[in-house]
């Protein structure tokens, strides 16, 4: 009897001592200091070089990059998703991922169906046209023009104001439509300015800058209307990667200046 009750009372102590280190185990996890980190998903279209686009498979650009900033910043696992643009806000809304950074502009359209973090970059709508282009120089010159624009972007209405319907071709990439102006397929892109600067720079497609930009935006980083927290934390997040430089390095890599402005 007493050589059993020792086994009993050892077995005993065994199972304690399991279930005390599963519950250790636990308690690490949930607070955070296990390998388990917190993942923030965060969507673009991938189609917007240089803010945001794939190269051997990977997705790369400015986007890219301050969401991984911000993800650090955060204490949070950053994973870069992509979603057709013309549906990144019903994606959002499905709680597909957590955020918007795909270089959206702030509406008070978009703001009834999602709130936005303070400007992260501000830039504006652009007319872009074939190297050779000799007769458009502005705005007014767009009347009749066959104008290139994204789907379900704020470029649309912009070129609706100066040429009728019929004449506006939409792309699911701003890359693509430019690509078009040499052809003269297009007369005209509408696009943001940051988008058509760089590749006017690198020479990869002959085109232009014409005119003043047509609109100032500020685009913004977009979340649920209920996510008030991860709203609190982004601009936190933000904050912070501007005031230490974080902000200001990544910028200068894509576009060689700070494209927050003042």
């Amino acid at each position: 009897m007493k050589r059993w009750g020792n086994s009993w009372l050892l077995a005993a102590l065994l199972i304690v001592s399991l279930v005390l280190s599963a519950c250790g185990q636990d308690e690490e996890k949930d607070s955070g200091n296990g390998t388990d980190q917190e993942e923030f998903h965060y969507a673009m279209s991938g189609l917007y070089k240089p803010f945001n686009f794939k190269e051997g498979g990977k997705l790369k650009g400015f986007d890219v990059e301050i969401g991984e900033a911000l993800a650090e910043k955060m204490g949070m696992k950053p994973v870069a998703v992509t979603n057709p643009w013309e549906t990144l806000i019903q994606g959002l809304q499905a709680q597909k991922f957590d955020a918007i950074i795909g270089s959206m502009t702030i509406t008070e359209e978009r703001l009834k169906s999602v709130n936005f973090t303070e400007p992260y970059y501000r830039s504006g709508a652009q007319i872009f046209v074939a190297e050779n282009n000799q007769d458009i120089s502005g705005q007014a010159d767009l009347k009749g023009k066959k104008i290139g624009v994204v789907k379900a972007s704020t470029y649309k209405e912009l070129a609706l104001q100066n040429t009728k319907k019929t004449n506006i071709v939409e792309y699911d990439s701003d890359i693509t439509a430019l690509m078009d102006l040499p052809t003269g397929r297009l007369d005209a892109v509408i696009t943001d300015q940051m988008v058509g600067l760089p590749i006017i720079k690198e020479g990869a497609i002959k085109i232009k800058d014409v005119g003043e930009p047509m609109t100032h935006d500020d685009q913004g980083i977009a979340v649920r209307k209920d996510d008030h927290e991860l709203l609190k934390k982004l601009n936190k997040a933000l904050d912070e990667i501007i005031k230490d430089g974080t902000y200001e390095e990544i910028s200068k890599k894509w576009f060689g200046r700070n494209i927050l402005g003042e």
